[in-house]
Order: C-alpha cells, then structure tokens, then sequence
C-alpha cells in the first residue's frame, strides 16, 4: 500500500495560516499562474508579515554590486551636466564605438556604429524590434518563439497585437530543430524568431549545429533573428571572456545578415536598476529597405524606422549619464581591463550547489540536457517533484518559504516544472534551503 504523507497545519517552516491567507487576497484564482512580478507581491506580504526570509527564485535580478566603473562614469557624466541635455536617439559616440568593439571582439562579428543601439533596457529592444521587423511585409504577421521564454515577449506582441506562434525546443534539439522550426516557416506568415540563448527559464544553450539551422532557414525563408543574449558569456562551460579570442559567444550572426542582437546590461553587468540594453543590428539588415514600411514609417529603410520611427516614440532616448556608465565598462571589457565573466562566475557556482540540495531531497532537475550533454550552471534552473504538478508545486512551496516562477507561463510544454533563479540567494541561506527541501520531501514523498 501506497501513503501519501501530507504536510500537516504547524508543522510548515512559514505559518501556514499567514501563507494561506495571503495567497487568497491576492486575488489569483490559481497561484501558480502567477506573473513574476505578481509572485513577488505575494512573497513581500508574506514576509512582511511573518518577519521570515523566503529563499527567494521567482525573479532574474542581479544578486551583484554593479562595477564601480559604471557607476564612477555615470556620476562623472552627471556632473558635467549631462541632466540638462537630451540624449540623441541613436546614442552618445563612445557607447556606439564600444558596442561595435564588444561585438568584435566577444562574439567576432562586424556591426557598424549606426546599427548599434541604446535601447531602455533589451524589454524596449524586443518591443522596438517587433515594432519594425513585424512590418517589413505585409504577407507576414508576427513572431516565432523558440520555447521555454521569457513571458513578457509574448505579452508585449499581445499588447501590440502582433500574431505569434511558439513551441518548446526540449524535443526538437539537434537536426530535429530543422524541421519543426520549417514546419513553421514555410506557410510564410513568420516575420521574425526569438529566442535567449543562454536560454531564460531552462538555461539550455543552442549548439553550433542548431545555430546554423536557424541561420539557414533565416536566409531561405527571409526571416529576422532576434537573439536574445541578456546572460552574455554566462556559459560557464566555456571562458568567453577574453577579448579577441576565440572561443567567442555563439550567435546566429555567424550564419546569416538578418538578425538583430539584444545585448542586455542588467545580468553581465549587475546593471538592471539603470535600465540600459542595447541592440546590434546586422549591417545588411540596417542599411535594407522594405517598401511595407512606409504603411507605418516616413521611410522604408530599417534602420532609420528602427531610430526615428519607433525608438523616438518609445521613449524619447535612453538615459543620458546610463550610456556614459554603459560605455565605460564596455571600453574595461574590451580593453582587457574588466573581466565581466569573472565577475559573475559565482552564479554558477551557486546553481551547483542549489542543484544538489534539491536533487537530494528528491526532485529533479527538469531541462538537463544540450543535445547530449548535461546542462550548464547558471542563472537559472528548472526542477520539479514526482507527483505534483507545477503550478500545484509553487503553491505548496510558499508555505516552506520557498519562491519560484511556473514554467506553464513560459511556454514550455513540461508542466511539472518550475523555473529557479540563484542570484539573490546567499552563502548563509543554503542551511536554510536545505531544511526546507528535507521537511517538504518529508511530507510529500510517497511512502510504501
């Protein structure tokens, strides 16, 4: 006979009573629906009314103090007056000339400094781009997501009203990648792909091979590439930080002109809070026109849409003492002087750790494979607990004073998952972590 241990009122690490009550004012029908930022609020009351510390995984923040060579030439920025002036739309000189540098020398890539970008963090990259790639032809309709993905690109194409299709890559990986992700492209209504690579939530890394298949199909099927890479360099697996050296970041660049680069500042460079990103767009794609654009635009030209027809409506510029903090550490990096993967190795070290307290107390480890080999650590993790569904096992977890996000939001077909994130979990709360994980595999395993 099978029993099901069940965990018991006062006997959960966080008090039951507050946790369920809290969870019902917040007014979610099913918790583990939750957006990030709605499990955020819900964890804060939680918190704020036990006085317990949750081990908190629900939101990709950085757990880091930002350079202090960002922050130096930002204050240096402002006080020779930067506040008072508009920025230019297409961003200061020194950002431009140290973006087009990053893009050689770390990933080996030309892009000119008129393609390269300041965008208000990469959510106002992915935006601007869908803004503009989504209008190219007007046979075409909106975006395909290469799943599990960050959830707000889905609802920025909902709030533009942009179309879009999306499947999860777990069983496609390989050469199976080519003809699902064909399967797609050849009723011809995609106009652009996105996808993170590393990946956010599964943090799976597309393999030269699965690059080049998409590359491909872009060239065959006339298909913008948006490439995501807000965890820039941060497969640990391989040292990508060393400037003009192979090895280099992978990216799709490599195997086709139609794509645009989203490089984000907030996890390479603990640089959230200021909301900075950037966007390389391919010298090809720049410079070429495409008569649907004059539905919307002044011009046909993609690059000049790109600056003043859509990031001048968005918002005007992008901070103007960010772009001094941005470029200044960008010129460290490329002149061998900041060490940017260094700095953030630590994040891996943590999922090893994380990984294995979790594994230990009986759950697993959901996306675990690149092709054939086992996953990096990194930012995120995904894992589940045999029995419980997902969005059951973010609920449940709350009252161990436990926070993650569901991957059922992301796109992802493994519904048993959720997704970790380690950046704000430090040193003295692993302890912590464990406890929690051993009385939660204690009251839920099943038992003979």
């Amino acid at each position: 006979m099978i029993k099901k241990i069940v965990m018991k009122r006062n006997d959960t690490p966080i008090n039951y009573d507050v946790v369920h009550q809290k969870i019902k004012e917040s007014g979610l029908p099913v918790v583990g629906h939750g957006t990030i930022r709605e499990m955020v609020r819900i964890v804060n009351n939680i918190e704020k009314e036990t006085g317990e510390k949750f081990v908190r995984m629900e939101m990709g923040v950085p757990g880091l103090n930002p350079p202090d060579i960002g922050t130096e030439a930002e204050i240096k920025a402002l006080k020779k007056g930067v506040a008072s002036k508009y920025p230019m739309m297409e961003g200061v000189a020194e950002l431009k000339t140290e973006l087009s540098r990053f893009v050689k020398l770390f990933l080996n890539i030309d892009v000119n400094e008129e393609g390269c970008l300041p965008t208000v963090g990469s959510m106002q990259g992915s935006m601007a781009t869908f803004l503009v790639a989504n209008r190219t032809d007007h046979n075409k309709k909106g975006t395909l997501f290469i799943d599990p993905g960050f959830p707000v690109h889905k609802q920025q194409c909902t709030v533009l009203g942009h179309e879009y299709e999306s499947f999860d890559v777990y069983n496609y990986r390989g050469e199976h990648l080519k003809d699902k992700l064909e399967s797609y492209l050849k009723q011809g209504t995609i106009s652009s792909i996105l996808y993170s690579n590393p990946n956010n939530p599964s943090w799976i890394c597309f393999t030269e091979k699965e690059l080049k298949i998409i590359g491909d199909l872009a060239n065959k099927y006339d298909v913008i590439i948006i490439e995501d890479l807000a965890y820039f360099g941060m497969d640990f697996r391989q040292d990508y930080s060393m400037p003009g050296q192979p090895p280099y970041q992978p990216t799709v660049a490599n195997y086709t002109d139609n794509y645009i680069l989203l490089i984000s500042s907030s996890k390479a460079f603990s640089y959230a809070g200021q909301r900075i990103g950037t966007m390389a767009i391919s010298n090809h794609l720049f410079n070429r026109r495409y008569p649907d654009l004059k539905r919307y635009f002044s011009t046909d030209g993609f690059g000049y849409s790109m600056i003043y027809g859509v990031l001048y409506a968005l918002s005007a510029g992008v901070t103007h003492s960010t772009q001094f903090g941005l470029a200044a550490m960008l010129k460290a990096a490329n002149d061998g002087e900041f060490n940017f993967v260094e700095h953030v190795k630590i994040y891996g070290q943590r999922a090893a750790i994380m990984k294995k307290l979790f594994t230990d107390n009986g759950f697993k480890i959901v996306y675990d494979k690149d092709e054939n080999n086992p996953i990096a650590d990194g930012f995120y993790f995904t894992f589940a607990y045999p029995g419980i569904t997902g969005i059951d096992l973010l609920e449940k977890l709350l009252y161990y004073g436990i926070s993650a996000i569901s991957l059922d939001i992301t796109g992802s077909e493994k519904a048993e998952g959720l997704r970790a994130c380690v950046s704000q979990i430090s040193e003295n709360q692993y302890k912590d972590l464990e406890y929690r994980l051993q009385k939660f595999d204690e009251h839920h395993r099943l038992k003979k």
